[in-house]
């Protein structure tokens, strides 16, 4: 097995973990892979877009992310109330961006409207071999 397959490999894990139906934790927003590729010139680390879908008054449960993973995440459509760590709560509106730092703690996550859905692209740069891109915070 070549590097590039291994790569590959732990890619599709890393897809795999980040895609577990949001109902495995207890809300009910998906998160659906949509992009994994490891970065040619920085050694060791990969790029994974994961879209959340958020039905009207859906959330996420409190979490944190790999201790290796930076987030950028942009609203696509609608909007999401964010808290990360001890910051403010925030709206954001399609269009719009925040970023987590690794490690961070995302407090709050979820659609601000009870009525229309909102989607959100999460862009994680990680560790290729972080198994797992999410953990609830029980």
């Amino acid at each position: 097995m070549n590097i590039r397959s291994i790569v590959r490999a732990a890619g599709t894990a890393i897809a795999f973990a980040v895609a577990v139906p949001a109902s495995a934790h207890g809300a009910a927003e998906t998160a659906t892979p949509n992009f994994q590729h490891a970065i040619p010139n920085v050694p060791g680390k990969s790029l994974t877009a994961v879209v959340v879908d958020y039905p009207p008054g859906a959330a996420s449960p409190a979490h944190r992310h790999a201790s290796s993973a930076f987030i950028y995440a942009y609203v696509v459509s609608g909007e999401v109330e964010s808290q990360v760590d001890d910051g403010p709560k925030r709206v954001y509106r399609a269009g719009e961006s925040f970023f987590e730092e690794p490690g961070a703690v995302h407090r709050i996550s979820r659609n601000a409207s009870e009525t229309k859905p909102a989607k959100l692209l999460a862009v994680f740069i990680a560790d290729s071999n972080d198994q797992a891109l999410t953990t609830p915070i029980k």
